[in-house]
């Protein structure tokens, strides 16, 4: 059922990535498919890094793939729910509405949560001094998004329940608008939004997603290609896991690289990656299990979600393969 929903580098660690891609050509070419599609999003640092590199295609030579750039998870999620692409990576609430609806999809790696890089924005002249004065206020964000959790999460911190405030589902670049425009009160939003927000001037963080118990952000593949592509999708992952590790062993390079790939200046970029630890991408493990249930059941129980789902059964363990 469908959801309603060049220098940056040094040449040293390029030619390492080169030569491991090179080194993997003849085992990836056995297991690889002949057509590969893959949805991103504009702060999606890894995957952004691969495309530009070109270091997925350097790896799978015979593999014919396609990059397709989503505003957010939801609309991600349902792309890949209809067949439209073969892997996605969302925010931690995505996938829980995915599933609510129907849509097998599974959990194929979990990156950590960044919690320095997703806020609640107030304007800097707002008489709005805290989570708990939200109350009864305008609130925009992405229905479905790690932006939603980070609110309810918010709210149940400070005494508040969702329907205390007024929700406004917009995208990113909806909301930013209406937020600009003072039709809403509050925004809450992810980078590289919000680093854009902080440096344009004129607003206030109410909150960050510290200490909020956030889960991290997920792989999906449909459940069928999964089981006919686990091998290449445990070396896509890799591929990507290679790429951020770029962004740290050379920072301003990354920066100018981003900046060109995402059309936005340097000074956000450089904001983005200090909100943003290093990202490694795992199988999922018993801890990120029960988080991301945890997560699931607190939609549930604020019927945000139509029914309860067991995260458990839709989660994909390489070992099996």
């Amino acid at each position: 059922m469908p959801l309603s929903f060049r220098r940056w580098l040094s040449t040293g660690a390029l030619a390492a990535i080169m030569a491991l891609a090179l080194t993997n050509t003849v085992v990836a070419q056995d297991n690889a498919p002949a057509q590969f599609r893959i949805g991103y999003q504009k702060g999606s640092v890894s995957l952004v890094l691969a495309k530009t590199h070109q270091l997925l295609e350097q790896r799978f030579p015979t593999t014919n793939i396609s990059w397709i750039e989503f505003p957010a998870g939801p609309q991600m999620l349902e792309a890949l729910n209809v067949g439209s692409i073969d892997l996605g990576s969302t925010g931690d609430i995505p996938p829980i509405f995915a599933q609510a609806a129907g849509a097998d999809l599974l959990y194929v790696g979990v990156e950590p949560p960044k919690p320095k890089a997703e806020v609640i924005l107030v304007p800097e002249n707002s008489p709005i001094h805290s989570v708990a004065e939200l109350k009864g206020h305008k609130v925009a964000f992405q229905k479905g998004s790690s932006s939603h959790n980070l609110l309810l999460r918010a709210l149940q911190r400070d005494g508040l329940k969702f329907t205390d405030i007024q929700p406004v589902y917009l995208t990113p670049a909806d909301a930013r608008a209406a937020f600009q425009q003072g039709n809403v009160d509050a925004w809450v939003i992810w980078d590289p939004y919000y680093s854009a927000a902080l440096l344009q001037g004129g607003v206030r963080v109410l909150t960050d997603g510290s200490e909020l118990n956030q889960t991290g952000s997920f792989y999906l593949a449909a459940r069928p290609y999964t089981e006919a592509n686990g091998l290449f999708i445990q070396q896509v992952l890799a591929v990507l896991t290679q790429a951020d590790a770029l962004t740290h062993s050379d920072r301003a390079q990354s920066i100018t690289l981003l900046a060109k790939a995402m059309g936005l200046p340097e000074a956000v970029i450089a904001s983005y990656l200090d909100h943003r630890p290093p990202t490694a991408i795992k199988p999922l493990g018993d801890a990120t299990i029960a988080a991301q249930q945890k997560t699931a059941d607190l939609f549930f129980a604020n019927r945000l979600v139509p029914v309860q789902v067991d995260i458990s059964q839709r989660v994909w363990h390489p070992a099996a393969q």
